[in-house]
């Protein structure tokens, strides 16, 4: 069958949304082998259940489900937990707790005086400063981080973030355009929106259904379409 250049590349991105097993085979030699994925002489497999992606000459495997594993360098919207002369703990929406120490933080902090700046139950941006072999996690607000006051936070599963943000965050944007929000995605799957009650809850209504239909294609399109009825007060069905 002749297909148009459109098609094609709506069938390559059905193929690249393939939900696999652990153990099915997923590549050969001609492509790199990326996260959840192993490679056997020159055969690629698949290391958990996911959906297959294939950029370039690179395949991996999106896990459907899971907790946030942390990375250095990923932008994380963490809870205050715990707070000790020196240091925060901090969850991150992970199986893992982090630390941020006071020479970590904007502020100029005096031994002892921690709770002045951050207290149990305080919202903050951070990023992943280091993970160690035993997973000890440290987080710094030193990158242009903030406490968080105001505004909402949601959560979706991790694996669902990069559908959340889009390609080049064309989904983000769009929602953003559509709600008038101020919206921050953090990789551990929380989300901070602020704005008006109503465009809150459209934009939540918006992350929610792109998690709920994230392995499927034509999203963007659906979502827009979403966004479209719902501004102009009609149902959407």
């Amino acid at each position: 069958m002749i297909v148009s250049e459109e098609e094609g590349d709506k069938d390559k991105e059905f193929k690249s949304r393939e939900i696999v097993l652990p153990g099915e085979l997923i590549g050969n030699e001609q492509l790199m082998h990326g996260s959840g994925t192993y490679k056997v002489a020159n055969n690629i497999y698949a290391s958990i259940v996911g959906i297959k992606n294939i950029r370039a000459n690179y395949v991996s495997v999106i896990p459907l489900e899971g907790r946030y594993i942390p990375k250095v360098g990923d932008s994380l919207v963490g809870k205050i937990i715990d707070v000790t002369p020196n240091l925060w703990i901090v969850d991150i929406n992970s199986p893992y707790t982090a630390v941020l120490y006071i020479t970590e933080v904007p502020w100029r902090v005096e031994f002892g005086n921690t709770a002045k700046f951050l207290n149990i139950n305080d919202t903050i941006l951070c990023d992943v400063l280091s993970v160690d072999e035993a997973k000890r996690v440290q987080v710094t607000m030193t990158k242009g981080s903030k406490k968080l006051v105001g505004g909402q936070i949601i959560e979706v599963a991790p694996s669902r973030v990069p559908r959340v943000i889009g390609k080049s965050a064309s989904m983000l944007t769009l929602i953003k355009n559509y709600t008038k929000c101020r919206i921050f995605v953090a990789q551990n799957g929380r989300i901070w929106l602020e704005g008006g009650a109503e465009n809150v809850r459209l934009a939540v209504m918006a992350i929610k259904k792109i998690e709920k239909e994230s392995y499927t294609t034509g999203l963007t399109e659906r979502i827009q379409k979403f966004l479209e009825i719902s501004v102009k007060g009609e149902k959407w069905s």
